[in-house]
């Protein structure tokens, strides 16, 4: 898949492994395990290859959040990102990295 990033931080942080802004500033286990799930992203062909790796926890999100796909980074922290599959190779948007709040545990 091609990954494209929607916010500058987000791309600093696979990139050059951290941000600038202190608001988007992550430990370093987190960063890594960032970069691998993007990574995993990037080696997909299509969205069906995310389910077969379990530590992802693929899923599409619902409500609010509707038409984004989340995976997740580590138990406090998923990755959300949207999704287009009209070309040849689908293109898939890093959106945000969200704390999990206590409700998924």
């Amino acid at each position: 898949m091609i990954v494209e990033f929607e916010k500058e931080y987000l791309r600093d942080l696979y990139t050059k492994g951290g941000s600038n802004d202190k608001k988007h500033r992550y430990r370093i286990d987190v960063v890594k395990r960032y970069k691998r799930a993007i990574d995993y992203l990037k080696w997909a062909s299509r969205k069906e290859d995310l389910f077969r790796i379990n530590s992802l926890n693929f899923e599409a999100l619902k409500g609010n959040k509707s038409g984004l796909f989340s995976i997740r980074v580590n138990d406090q922290y998923r990755i959300e990102f949207t999704l287009q599959e009209f070309g040849e190779e689908p293109i898939l948007t890093i959106c945000n990295i969200v704390e999990l709040s206590n409700h998924y545990y």
